[in-house]
């Protein structure tokens, strides 16, 4: 089969997952996604997921006309799979040891947390014939840092608040806010070697 064509596959797929995952956890809270609703909006999971699936949407309509999609819906769809990379990342890293694998893949968190991501990934190291610049990689990180303004303002504005109705749903800040700034530090540090990854292996799968 033809590269670009099972590439529209695999958009199409990646679309599905990430309505279906997004709508069942929507309707029902599910494994460590304890809000359901608008209110699941509030985890990056969930944000890097619906990038991920507003990013395969945007390369299915860019490349319609002549069967080549444009190097700005090139650059999202790698933008937004180190995004679901990196929930991918810690989940395998970090919290399924801590809380136990069933619990972070159990229902729509199963898509979420491992086969959208892993999926997404494959497509950029396999699939895509675009060439990824160190700009596009720097790039990366702008979606924890979007999303640490977020967090952080919202904690700063609102305060932090007691469970379950805390603002610092991650706990980010337990130890305050200079370990909060540094462990989002982090996180960029993460995701920016996740698309460091994803460059050279495209380029020696591509």
């Amino acid at each position: 089969m033809d590269r670009n064509k099972l590439r529209k596959y695999v958009n199409i797929l990646l679309v599905a997952a990430v309505l279906g995952s997004w709508i069942a956890l929507f309707v029902s809270a599910s494994g460590t996604l304890m809000h359901n609703g608008i209110n699941s909006l509030k985890y990056f999971t969930v944000l890097s997921n619906l990038f991920e699936g507003a990013a395969s949407v945007i390369w299915l309509v860019s490349s319609r006309s002549n069967g080549k999609a444009s190097a700005l819906a090139e650059l999202l769809k790698f933008m937004a799979a180190a995004a679901v990379g990196l929930t991918c990342a810690v989940v395998l890293a970090f919290l399924g040891p801590l809380y136990g694998y069933p619990e972070m893949f159990a229902g729509p968190s199963l898509f979420m947390h491992l086969l959208t991501p892993v999926v997404a990934i494959a497509e950029i190291i396999f699939l895509s014939d675009a060439e990824y610049t160190r700009k596009d990689n720097r790039l990366v990180m702008l979606s924890p840092v979007v999303y640490g303004v977020f967090y952080l303002g919202n904690n700063i504005i609102n305060g932090i608040g007691e469970w379950p109705d805390t603002n610092d749903w991650y706990f980010f800040l337990a130890w305050g806010y200079p370990v909060g700034i540094l462990i989002f530090a982090v996180i960029c540090g993460v995701i920016w070697l996740l698309g460091l990854a994803m460059r050279k292996l495209h380029r020696t799968g591509a």
